[in-house]
């Protein structure tokens, strides 16, 4: 199982950060929010990636070059022009980096990479820039017994402002961001069979529009039920929050030992 993830777009609500590097490369934890997701779905078993690269894209491929730099203890002997790496923390993974375009929209991304993937294959599919303790897992299991070419994780957001309880004009409790009005919506976790593909037209197409779209007219895409923990990192103060989980040891997404 391949896991194809987006990896390529500016992150304009981020600009304090993302101006110096790609949205995904965001750290939390010291780590970039990229190698959080990683570590996701390696928890349930796919170790193989294909990252859409795009806006300043060279700095993804230097984390992956200098794998070993970015997580190990290491010598330089200057005088012997040598390098010693100590305690090598490698992954068991695969990563193709695939420059999919810079002002390529995520339909055009997706359908960018399509060379990569195995015919007849699903694979997953999904955002570089939020987390979920998801079972993905589960989640192949539930595409691969429907049948239908595409399934899209749907998750219930948290509130973002505290709410008031009122009597009258007496408030009477006030609960801290609770949760959302219990819809349901894109998780941007996708398990996918490549003819979805086809449904893409060229780098000006937004998977979310059109794509998802006609495969919901057309009976093909499922929804998978995750009411766990979901974030997205779309602004300073979720970054932030996601930052806080992960020094307080609380981070719900941290599956992995």
């Amino acid at each position: 199982m391949k896991a194809v993830i987006l990896a390529g777009g500016l992150g304009t609500r981020i600009l304090e950060e993302s101006h110096l590097k790609p949205k995904p490369m965001i750290e939390i934890g010291g780590k970039p929010m990229l190698w959080h997701i990683m570590k996701v779905f390696s928890h349930h078993g796919v170790n193989e990636f294909i990252i859409c690269v795009g806006y300043k894209g060279y700095l993804i491929k230097e984390f992956f070059s200098n794998y070993f730099l970015h997580m190990s203890d290491v010598t330089f002997d200057m005088q012997n022009n040598r390098m010693e790496v100590h305690e090598r923390h490698a992954e068991p993974w695969r990563v193709t980096l695939v420059d999919t375009g810079a002002d390529t929209l995520t339909g055009g991304r997706l359908k960018r990479v399509r060379e990569y993937l195995e015919p007849g294959q699903p694979f997953c599919f999904t955002y570089g820039d939020g987390v979920a303790d998801i079972d993905i897992a589960a989640e192949i299991a539930f595409h691969r017994a429907h049948g239908r070419l595409a399934t899209v994780a749907a998750v219930q957001p948290p509130g973002r402002y505290g709410a008031l309880v009122r009597q009258g004009d007496a408030v009477t409790a006030f609960m801290e961001k609770p949760q959302g009005d219990g819809g349901w919506i894109n998780g941007g976790f996708f398990v996918l069979q490549p003819d979805v593909v086809d449904l893409i037209d060229g780098d000006d197409c937004s998977w979310e529009v059109e794509p998802m779209q006609a495969l919901a007219a057309q009976n093909q895409l499922m929804a998978y039920e995750h009411a766990g923990f979901w974030q997205p990192m779309d602004t300073l103060r979720e970054k932030n929050l996601l930052e806080d989980m992960w020094q307080s040891g609380t981070a719900p997404w941290k599956l992995w030992a």
